[in-house]
């Protein structure tokens, strides 16, 4: 019978229909780092319950680390305990753990895929609610709670509720200027922030098709921004190859085999699905968030719109009629798990080049992982932004959420590539965060102020 890959991947993983009505699902693959497992391991303890499948399990440091200095102790005594408490933890059950010092440790959703860890057909878990992220490889994804962590830790099994489908078609070629980040903020204003409720994202159609890994983990990872529980793109030849030769991915006729099951696990031509929603790509512009959520967002060129009592106009302190270009920006942030990989620092990079950061603008680049950090500086790229005016930082979550040092000061803009606009997202209650695609951010930061990368694009060497 003809079926979608969430519920051939649901299917194969679930154990059994629990009275509840929920099902009792395998995990494949579960992810941990330093924020959410000292109570699931305290939980544990308290139970006399041991990890059941530590080889499963893989565990890295991102969320609270400083990203300069990155030396232990942290001055951060929370900081520097939960790493401690991780440390201790994973040495205790047998789990692989990636320390600062560690040649692959970075942000759990960017060194999963970039290990090999992360395949195609997977059920993965983590304690962290971008974990969709994962579903860019064909694998489905959920964010937990510290609770369920410690039921993975124990049993290797998360009691779920089933999921509707929702399909989500982009089809056509973006216009230059217009990034995958793009694209998910464009579905996440068209559907809500609730619209996703209860539903598995499947995207699909020749734009998505056409996307890198990269770009389609850009896309998959703020599925949760939309309500979505799980977000995923059905593995194809991209995948494959994007796969081949990782640390972890099987490898000579092992990974034939596997190749051949991906593919099976893939949606079929006539799956039915709950929902179905089509995005013209040629009408996608450049998007920039203006609210308080990742769904408040605008075209560059279009005015704001809205009910002027929204509380997000009074904390953003614009108004409906105003255009977000010529926002005065303080920060520039680019990095996190959304767009903190290669591609991404290499196109901020090309904006960059042969420009200053405006003299008002503090700007970082934080690669999302060592691997990237090694990648980019063996093609200069570190050296590009530090001429530009840009801090280069070490590997980890930083300025994306306000559990490190990167933080904003006071009522600060900041142009972010990361995922959430909440009040109080990047450190300050009063801090404002306009998410927009590392290319835009990195046009801000010249710019002093939000501009249409558009418009600088012309004069930029392909």
């Amino acid at each position: 019978m003809a079926d979608t890959l969430f519920h051939k991947v649901w299917n194969a993983h679930a154990v059994r229909r629990l009275a509840s009505g929920q099902t009792q699902l395998f995990v494949g693959l579960h992810l941990i780092h330093e924020v959410t497992t000292p109570q699931a391991f305290d939980m544990l303890r308290q139970h006399g319950w041991r990890v059941a499948f530590p080889g499963r399990t893989f565990a890295t440091l991102d969320h609270i680390v400083p990203t300069t200095p990155q030396k232990r102790p942290f001055l951060d005594l929370m900081a520097e305990e939960m790493t401690a408490s991780l440390e201790r933890n994973c040495r205790d059950a047998g789990i692989p753990l990636w320390m600062l010092d560690a040649d692959n440790q970075g942000i759990v959703h960017v060194i999963g895929p970039e290990l090999g860890l992360t395949q195609p057909g997977m059920t993965i878990a983590c304690g962290d609610s971008h974990t969709s992220t994962h579903g860019a490889l064909g694998a489905i994804a959920f964010g937990i709670g510290t609770s369920q962590v410690r039921d993975v830790l124990a049993s290797q099994c998360l009691a779920l509720d089933p999921l509707k489908v929702r399909r989500i078609e982009v089809n056509g070629r973006l216009n230059p200027g217009v990034y995958a980040k793009d694209v998910i903020l464009t579905i996440i204003r068209r559907l809500g922030v609730q619209g996703g409720v209860g539903f598995a994202y499947e995207y699909g159609g020749s734009t998505l098709d056409a996307m890198t890994i990269d770009e389609r983990l850009t896309i998959c990872n703020m599925s949760i921004e939309g309500g979505a529980r799980v977000g995923y793109v059905n593995p194809d030849e991209t995948t494959f190859a994007y796969l081949r030769g990782r640390p972890f991915a099987p490898a000579g006729d092992a990974f034939e085999r596997a190749v051949h099951w991906w593919r099976q696990m893939a949606s079929d031509p006539d799956a039915r699905y709950d929902d179905r929603v089509a995005f013209d790509a040629a009408s996608i512009e450049p998007t920039v968030t203006w609210g308080i959520n990742p769904g408040q967002s605008v075209g560059v060129s279009e005015p704001i719109a809205g009910d002027p009592a929204d509380e997000a106009f009074a904390f953003m302190g614009f108004t409906p009629g105003r255009r977000v270009t010529g926002t005065k920006i303080d920060v520039a942030f680019i990095g996190s798990c959304t767009n903190g990989r290669l591609s991404d620092l290499e196109e901020a990079a090309r904006l960059v080049r042969g420009h200053r950061v405006a003299k008002h603008v503090t700007a970082l680049v934080v690669p999302g992982s060592q691997a990237i950090s090694r990648a980019a500086e063996a093609r200069g790229l570190d050296q590009v932004f530090r001429q530009a005016g840009f801090e280069w930082r070490g590997a980890g979550c930083s300025m994306c959420l306000g559990m490190n040092p990167d933080r904003l000061e006071g009522r600060q803009v900041c142009a972010s590539s990361s995922n959430r606009n909440f009040k109080g997202r990047q450190g300050s209650p009063t801090g404002r965060t306009l998410l927009m695609s590392p290319a835009m951010v990195a046009a801000a930061a010249i710019a002093g102020e939000v501009v249409d990368v558009r418009t600088v694009l012309d004069a930029v060497p392909a």
